[in-house]
């Protein structure tokens, strides 16, 4: 896939209005191409598609040609029950949807195209270095200078899968770019509404996947969560979410903010909350040059 590069200082980006991404997972200079992305994704014409190889939602890739070259995304159209768990690949769209509401960046463009007469969803594909899971199993070594970001960004991950109740995050769904940062993939799986993800979170001290802590986030993420409401989440998500799952996803908010409230009164905000470094940011953004 060709790497589309901008050459836009980041000082111009910011004064064309864009706030830093947390954690810098997608860099200014490529959250900005992020309306040409999907209109390319739902429009341009498709120069041939092949399956990825692997993937229980038995995905395709489809190659694009757009005015700037050839692109390409993963293509998934799941629905239903399959092997044990609700599918959909409307979720895919909402979980995009909310990673843009909450300003996380972690998602690449996902919109609906339908591909051989059937709807579905395709997302952006972006190459990338390897798998957690292949950090784990073949033992890489993350850079010391990465080692905090890789951190903060565990729990990041664990506080958006709460709130979307996302019951398939795996180690193979956490892929790292060339300069490792870190983008999610695959949430087809995601914004359940049935009793047992609407009285527990994911994650956290109670959480289906046992107690695996929200340590530590940004204070502007905690901030947008405070701020949700279902007219919000409905303006996002359109019609890839039914009012039940809004209601759903509500309800889990409730919950995670419970939790960090939680760890505030036990362990102190300044220990629960952090800022934004930009200082951090200009760190990865000048690492990946």
């Amino acid at each position: 896939m060709r790497r589309y590069e901008s050459r836009t200082t980041l000082g111009g980006i910011l004064l064309l209005g864009l706030t830093l991404p947390l954690g810098a997972q997608f860099l200014p200079e490529e959250i900005i191409l992020r309306p040409l992305q999907e209109k390319w994704l739902r429009t341009a014409e498709v120069v041939k598609s092949e399956d990825v190889g692997e993937g229980v939602t038995r995905p395709k890739r489809i190659y694009l040609k757009c005015p700037e070259g050839e692109i390409s995304g993963c293509w998934k159209n799941p629905t239903g029950v399959r092997h044990g768990y609700l599918e959909g690949w409307r979720y895919e769209i909402a979980a995009y949807r909310m990673d843009k509401l909450l300003d996380l960046n972690m998602i690449p463009p996902t919109v609906e195209r339908a591909h051989d007469g059937k709807p579905g969803s395709i997302q952006f594909w972006v190459d990338s270095r390897c798998s957690l899971l292949d950090v784990m199993e073949d033992s890489l070594e993350i850079p010391n200078s990465m080692l905090d970001h890789h951190q903060k960004m565990k729990y990041i991950i664990r506080a958006f899968d709460s709130l979307i109740g996302n019951e398939d995050r795996t180690q193979q769904n956490i892929r790292y770019t060339e300069d490792w940062r870190i983008i999610l993939i695959d949430h087809s799986r995601s914004f359940r509404s049935s009793p047992e993800f609407t009285e527990r979170l994911m994650y956290g001290k109670n959480g289906i996947r046992g107690e695996k802590r929200i340590r530590r986030l940004p204070r502007v993420f905690v901030e947008k969560l405070r701020d949700l409401d279902f007219d919000k989440i409905r303006s996002a998500v359109g019609e890839y979410l039914e009012k039940k799952e809004i209601k759903a996803l509500l309800r889990r908010n409730e919950l995670l903010l419970e939790e960090i409230d939680s760890m505030i009164r036990e362990n102190g905000e300044s220990a629960v909350i952090y800022g934004i470094d930009q200082s951090d940011f200009l760190m990865i953004s000048c690492d990946s040059r």
